[in-house]
């Protein structure tokens, strides 16, 4: 009996508790939503999520919460969460709202999450936020803009659909229309503003390019072909063809490799297809992508040659980090002698001239996997000694298990 009044005593100061955070509508429909936020004058804030978003959970769980949120949003909005998923567990709520919401998602292009969409008190859209954050104070910060005209997305969208055409404008716009990926009025807004341009190739535009270019169908596409170095100056070395290998990747390669039927007859296929249009490209762009799909598998027979391979063609152009993720991985889950000795080629690699303590730290639990201790350990203490005191504590702890022969994977 005590255990029940206690916690019957609890539950009113857990409820005190979520009520600090955001206040989220239930129980009404969207039309009820709108109907609400015009009765009582107040914006409407949703919340554009999927369940399997990880942002999104952090948002929910850590974010609203919190009083400073709801003391900025409860006097300020109608708050409402919209699912734009479908699963096997959605409740009643969820599945009214499906039709909704799938209008909503379709009308403001809802393509990354989280979402937020936020509402005139009359129902009209204003503005657009894509992306939380990690403190309340930083997303308050991000949300604004949204109560002020003159910042409001969809506000400064509709000045554009009306004429206004200043530079500066444009810009900003079509900077902030990439960076919401509201890719249809980016498009149009990215396009009048690079008509606009004497010059394509200076810094800023350069940087707008790089964002708003997504596809080979892109006007703009041929400026990474053509222009790499004077593209490279601004973006950094290798950025112009690494944007076009992507977009070819994402263009011939995916489509392909979405079957669980892969042969060697599908890489030759990819090969052909890309040499007939881009043949400086496709030898390394299906060496690269076969290196990322046998990893995805697992196919530690078929992925220490694509590798070694790769390596072997275009090892100058293998960043650190890449080798270090190949070794770190086959480190983690292949237990085959010739793959991890390979691994351990690579791991080597990828510190030369470099000396990171991360990279030497795979290094040294390939070393211990493949038996040799003395050594891991050697470099081990090499790698944590590069660290402050304050670092160290994890590298230790590995130390210590290669020195009591406890398996570090």
């Amino acid at each position: 009996m005590k255990r029940i009044l206690s916690l019957l005593l609890f539950l009113p100061f857990l409820a005190m508790a979520q009520d600090k955070g955001v206040h989220f509508e239930h129980g009404l429909s969207w039309a009820e939503v709108k109907a609400k936020a015009k009765a009582e004058n107040k914006y409407i804030f949703m919340d554009c999520f999927t369940t399997w978003c990880g942002p999104c959970k952090f948002m929910s769980n850590t974010i609203f919460p919190q009083e400073q949120a709801g003391a900025f949003f409860n006097d300020k909005f109608v708050s409402v969460k919209v699912q734009l998923d479908s699963t096997n567990k959605d409740n009643e709520e969820v599945n009214k709202w499906r039709a909704d919401a799938n209008k909503i998602a379709k009308d403001y292009n809802v393509v990354a999450y989280p979402t937020f969409l936020v509402f005139a008190p009359d129902g009209h859209i204003v503005h657009r936020i894509v992306g939380g954050a990690q403190t309340a104070e930083a997303f308050i910060t991000r949300v604004k803009p949204a109560l002020n005209p003159e910042e409001q997305y969809y506000t400064q969208l509709d000045a554009f659909n009306k004429g206004r055409r200043d530079t500066a404008f444009l810009r900003k716009l079509a900077t902030t229309s990439t960076q919401l990926y509201d890719k249809a009025n980016s498009e149009k807004v990215t396009a009048a503003y690079l008509h606009s341009q004497k010059d394509l190739l200076t810094p800023a535009n350069i940087r707008l390019l790089n964002s708003a270019v997504t596809s080979t169908k892109s006007k703009w596409f041929p400026l990474f072909l053509n222009e790499n170095e004077k593209i490279d100056k601004v973006l950094g070395e290798g950025e112009a063809d690494r944007k076009v290998t992507t977009i070819l990747a994402n263009e011939y390669v995916k489509p392909a490799l979405a079957t669980d039927n892969v042969t060697p007859a599908t890489w030759t296929k990819i090969e052909s297809k890309l040499t007939r249009q881009y043949p400086k490209y496709a030898k390394k762009i299906v060496a690269f992508n076969k290196i990322h799909y046998y990893l995805r598998k697992g196919d530690w027979v078929n992925f220490r040659p694509a590798v070694n391979s790769y390596i072997q063609q275009y090892g100058k152009d293998v960043a650190p980090s890449d080798l270090n993720t190949y070794a770190w991985t086959v480190f983690e889950k292949c237990d085959d002698k010739a793959c991890l000795e390979a691994a351990l080629d690579w791991s080597k690699r990828s510190f030369e001239g470099n000396n990171s303590p991360a990279l030497i730290d795979t290094y040294a639990n390939l070393l211990y996997k493949l038996g040799r201790k003395d050594e891991a350990i050697s470099w081990e203490e090499k790698a944590m000694n590069a660290l402050p005191e304050s670092d160290r504590a994890d590298f230790n702890a590995t130390i210590n298990k290669m020195k009591n022969g406890q398996p570090t994977w």
